[in-house]
């Protein structure tokens, strides 16, 4: 008699009457197809102009993304190839299978829709009871762009580059005009190296004025902070005050010989990343619930620090419903600190907790169970920031950030897959981002359900 189970491959089998008997009762798929069913996609399906043969709905299309960002199926050829082959997608797409053109053409077109669709799935949560605004921790992570940071053509390059192809046509055409004289090798065809070497220079021209014009910017920018800096030292002065510190450096305008344009996606940056090394990101800011680890707010940024995404994050806060709460608290790292970003949170009835310098690690005990210091008389928030961060109780409330939001990244790159974006450009990528931490938010709420 034998052990083992019998293999039969050729005795057909009997489906089920409906695909998603095949599915678990708290498969993540029946909950991603519960909450779109949910939201309201008029502003999508009213884009369609109903001409030509029937569109796939796009409560349906929209279903297959996040669920596909959700388990680190980014593609879609990967997708559409999932509707044949996995029964959740086939489930999710109801036994039809939407080619990859489709998919991608949704995804690219419904981009700008998918910041309202974010809100509505936070609302649709807080209707669950599974969230209301309280504290929340904010930072960044850095993602790949889709590009190589091999592709990127610094300003030194670019005029070196620049100099040998004008001497190149030079040269070519001052042998055209000897033609009668020189005999011409074989197969070479002046006219054509000539304007092929004109298109280089046309885009190398292209290429220097973008990257002239980044270093106005930041030119303008630097320059900004730079008579802030000297006003303070001189108000320093003036009131017999020695100023600490060195003297700032005025900026320099003009482009810098390392000042660089990616050729593929020229507004992605050469950022480092955590290991060691650079890589071709976008710095992606999320901030994130304490108490339920769901996204309440994304955006990116080009800039390599954070020091300048605090106010954008209170101007999204800023704009949700008022039925998801109020912000009260916002955590994040020293990344974040400043003077200007203090007092930006408590004129917004935020209360900043900012770490102003790096914590040491290991405290002995008798730091950790030191009594709280007398709290400091005065109506400065950035001091009574400080005092608060000492204290018992603010070291603990500050400890969440770290047990909230590098969780949700570790989880978004790791365990999801998305370490890198499919689309390029800062408002495409910005869209991207906001489908992938839906489909994380979407996720958790999954998990929160069965939790409760």
């Amino acid at each position: 008699m034998s052990r083992f189970v019998t293999v039969d491959r050729e005795t057909d089998y009997l489906f089920p009457p409906s695909v998603s008997d095949w599915l678990p009762e708290d498969h993540l798929a029946r909950f991603v197809v519960e909450v779109v069913d949910q939201l309201d996609l008029s502003e999508l399906s009213r884009q369609y102009a109903g001409r030509g043969s029937k569109a796939h709905h796009p409560g349906l299309l929209l279903s297959l993304l996040i669920y596909g960002y959700a388990t680190g199926v980014f593609s879609s050829r990967k997708i559409e190839c999932a509707t044949h082959d996995s029964i959740a997608f086939r489930y999710l797409a109801a036994n039809t299978h939407p080619d990859h053109d489709t998919i991608a053409t949704f995804r690219r077109r419904f981009l700008p829709q998918l910041e309202a669709l974010f809100v509505q799935v936070l609302l649709l949560a807080r209707e669950m009871k599974l969230i209301k605004l309280g504290r929340i921790a904010l930072d960044g992570t850095k993602i790949k762009a889709n590009a190589s940071k091999h592709k990127a053509l610094s300003y030194a390059h670019a005029q070196k580059i620049e100099d040998q192809l004008k001497a190149e046509v030079r040269a070519l055409t001052a042998q055209a005009e000897a033609a009668d004289q020189t005999p011409v090798g074989d197969g070479m065809d002046i006219p054509a190296e000539i304007a092929r070497r004109e298109t280089r220079l046309k885009a190398l021209a292209e290429a220097k004025a973008k990257i002239e014009a980044r270093a106005q910017e930041r030119y303008e920018r630097e320059l900004v902070e730079y008579n802030g800096k000297q006003e303070k030292r001189r108000a320093q002065l003036n009131a017999g005050k020695k100023p600490r510190g060195r003297k700032p450096k005025a900026p320099l305008p003009g482009p810098q010989s390392k000042d660089q344009v990616n050729l593929t996606d020229e507004e992605s940056r050469i950022m480092p990343v955590s290991g060691g090394g650079f890589e071709q990101c976008y710095n992606a800011q999320a901030s994130v619930d304490t108490d339920t680890m769901l996204v309440i707010s994304t955006h990116i940024t080009q800039a390599t620090n954070d020091k300048q995404q605090i106010e954008p994050v209170l101007e999204k806060l800023e704009v949700l419903p008022d039925r998801l709460g109020k912000v009260t608290d916002l955590l994040a790292d020293t990344g974040y600190y400043s003077a200007a970003n203090v007092r930006i949170c408590t004129q917004g009835d935020v209360q900043p907790w900012l770490a102003m310098a790096r914590d040491h690690h290991h405290r002995s005990v008798f730091e950790r169970f030191a009594p709280d210091t007398p709290a400091p008389v005065t109506d400065d928030p950035i001091t009574v920031m400080e005092h608060q961060l000492t204290t018992q109780a603010g070291r603990a409330l500050y400890a969440l950030r770290k047990q909230t939001v590098e969780p949700v990244f570790g989880i978004i790159k790791q365990v999801m897959g998305f370490r890198e974006f499919s689309m390029r450009g800062l408002d495409k990528v910005a869209g991207e981002w906001t489908l992938a931490t839906l489909a994380w938010n979407v996720k958790r709420m999954n998990v929160l359900k069965m939790a409760s």
